[in-house]
């Protein structure tokens, strides 16, 4: 039986907020974990959110010194969603990020300079969706002609949408974006009141958006989601800006190296993952933080591809097709090279790759 995040996040259960996105402290945190940081090259790295249980490998490999050992200092900073982290990095200076591979094609196709290149991708399945009403006329995508979807001004799904309706029969033109500054909750709020039809976003981000003004998002939303049609996609990956990566390879591949063994203890150990998520993240909530890692898990990093790779590596004809399907759907001036996208020189070698292991 396929595993899906609609069943995982059944175990969320009636309490669901979402992780504080507290600057300062994640930085009180780097420096507890790296030590005397004075000797360590400093690494700024811009994140797709507050940290939550999602987040639990980058946790657990400073907790454990991965990062420090690999000579690293390693900063994160929240940000305000996937798509906005890859614009975001050059823009303020940051040395990479943490964000959605799609709007990285975007960007590259429509900025080449200076545009960030994937370096690690963690999800090989993206977690794109809408949210729309439980029981209402939207069951599929070709519903959504002369709807009216609201979503962040630069939002990940949004940025990925064209070829979602075009795969799924219809004209994006036909669909009515509303870009809204609000938050995710009352944007999702919008959709449960019959305000709007529909909601972009990430499946557990919109249940816990809900649930922090206390509406039950299994009860009362369905979601559409990106990867049944568009099974190409990959979803968030590490980035680095070029600069940082022609001056520092050495880094780059310590930096990679360590995130794929916090990724490997945390398929290993959970328990202890989300322990170092607490340590990070002041709102912390377990019962909360471990269902939105294990949907993690579970999904955006258990396509079996992953085993066949390892997790951070990708299929090039899944790159050149996703690169294909953007720049088509989305009407882009270039088509981005595959390589100007994602370099696996920095992974470690196959045998010492992460693998989906069953959690």
């Amino acid at each position: 039986m396929k595993t899906t995040r609609r069943g995982i996040f059944k175990a969320i259960g009636g309490a669901a907020v979402l992780a504080s996105a507290a600057a300062p402290l994640f930085a009180q945190a780097a420096a507890a974990a790296s030590g005397n940081a004075g000797n360590l090259l400093k690494v700024r790295l811009l994140l797709n959110g507050g940290i939550s249980g999602p987040h639990a490998f980058f946790c657990l490999a400073h907790e454990r010194g991965y990062f420090r050992n690999a000579g690293l200092d390693v900063e994160f900073s929240p940000g305000d969603g996937a798509a906005s982290v890859v614009t975001r990095i050059v823009q303020e200076g940051y040395d990479g990020g943490y964000g959605d591979m799609n709007a990285l094609i975007k960007l590259a196709a429509l900025k080449p300079k200076n545009c960030p290149t994937a370096v690690h991708i963690a999800f090989n399945t993206t977690p794109l969706t809408i949210g729309v009403r439980k029981g209402g006329p939207i069951k599929d995508v070709k519903d959504l002609k002369d709807k009216v979807i609201i979503g962040h001004p630069i939002d990940a799904a949004i940025e990925a949408f064209p070829p979602y309706a075009k795969l799924g029969g219809i004209d994006p033109n036909d669909v009515h974006i509303l870009r809204s500054n609000a938050s995710m909750a009352a944007n999702a709020k919008e959709v449960v009141d019959g305000n709007v039809d529909g909601v972009f976003g990430f499946v557990n981000t919109i249940i816990a958006a809900l649930r922090s003004i206390d509406i039950d998002g299994r009860e009362t939303l369905d979601f559409l989601e990106f990867q049944d049609l568009v099974p190409e996609f990959y979803g968030n990956a590490l980035m680095m800006t070029p600069d940082f990566i022609a001056n520092n390879p050495e880094a780059v591949k310590g930096l990679v190296a360590a995130v794929n063994r916090g990724i490997i203890e945390t398929f290993k150990d959970p328990e202890a993952a989300l322990d170092a998520v607490a340590k990070m993240a002041p709102k912390f909530r377990r019962e909360v933080d471990g269902p939105r890692l294990m949907g993690t898990l579970r999904v955006e990093m258990a396509h079996p591809e992953g085993a066949i790779h390892g997790i951070g590596d990708a299929d090039d004809k899944r790159i050149a097709r996703s690169i294909s399907l953007m720049v088509d759907a989305c009407r882009l001036p270039r088509t981005p090279k595959a390589e100007a996208i994602f370099t696996r020189a920095f992974l470690p070698p196959l045998e010492e790759r992460a693998k989906p292991v069953k959690v």
